[in-house]
């Protein structure tokens, strides 16, 4: 089995999020200053965690709170980020630059309500599924691949070094040895993943990781709490598993969903 550890964060603050206005992709407002200060935050608690990859949607908000996370960081401070279009906002046509109180008459004006109802130009809820099915599969590809090479030049086992770091400030991985490893051991990552995404996105994807892949959850959720979109800067964490075999079926374990207490720490720039 190959095992892998997925961090999921939304964006920091924009001046649009404050003013609920749509951003989606064709409105790249960058950070605000609380934004600013979110990122740096996120990268504070972050800062001992030992990532192996770390991918951004190509916006400027996303883009720039990964530099305030990276900036904080220990150990990945010089990493490379993988920007992917996949990982973008939902597009919301002709909504974005609008207020979402305008959305939200518009999805009234067709007889349905938000998130399901799809301004036009817009992108549908099972094209943001899929488009981040595809990402998901890509990385469970990308990891399943590299533990093989890997395998071929030590022939070691992966080292704990990875949920050691996770583990210091998320101790529910602690409990993940004898949840999956039928030797009671150690998790034994092979990665640790950070991802940089937006809260339509985040939620869609999230979604797919409960329903479709049957995630299980270390903390039970409400279905407000699955339903609701991440705070900005909030922190998702899961844990994935990879079978060998010529069909892909990851079994998930959701650590945490929409962690905010490093946002305790930000004073709001008024």
């Amino acid at each position: 089995m190959t095992r892998f550890a997925l961090t999921f964060i939304r964006h920091g603050e924009t001046r649009f999020n404050k003013e609920k206005i749509i951003q989606g992709q064709g409105v790249d407002e960058p950070l605000s200053e609380t934004g600013l200060k979110q990122a740096a935050a996120v990268g504070i608690f972050l800062k001992n965690v030992r990532f192996t990859h770390v991918f951004s949607s190509d916006l400027v908000r996303t883009k720039q709170t990964m530099h305030g996370i990276l900036e904080k960081s220990t150990f990945c401070n010089m990493m490379t980020v993988k920007y992917d279009s996949r990982l973008r906002e939902r597009k919301y046509g002709v909504a974005e630059g609008k207020a979402l109180s305008e959305l939200r008459a518009l999805a009234k004006m067709a007889g349905e309500e938000c998130p399901t109802f799809t301004p036009h130009g817009g992108e549908t809820l099972d094209q943001v599924k899929m488009r981040g099915k595809d990402f998901f599969e890509f990385l469970c590809q990308l990891i399943l691949k590299e533990a093989g090479q890997k395998e071929q030049i030590s022939q070691g086992a992966p080292s704990n070094s990875l949920e050691t770091s996770l583990a210091e400030i998320f101790p529910l991985v602690k409990n993940l040895g004898s949840e999956f490893n039928s030797n009671g051991g150690p998790p034994g990552l092979e990665a640790s993943v950070l991802v940089v995404s937006h809260g339509a996105y985040m939620r869609s994807l999230f979604g797919y990781f409960l329903t479709d892949l049957k995630c299980s959850l270390a903390v039970p959720l409400s279905k407000s709490e699955i339903a609701s979109v991440s705070p900005n800067t909030g922190i998702s964490l899961f844990i994935i598993n990879l079978e060998e075999g010529k069909e892909l079926k990851p079994t998930i374990h959701c650590v945490c969903m929409n962690l905010q207490e490093h946002l305790n720490r930000v004073t709001e720039t008024r």
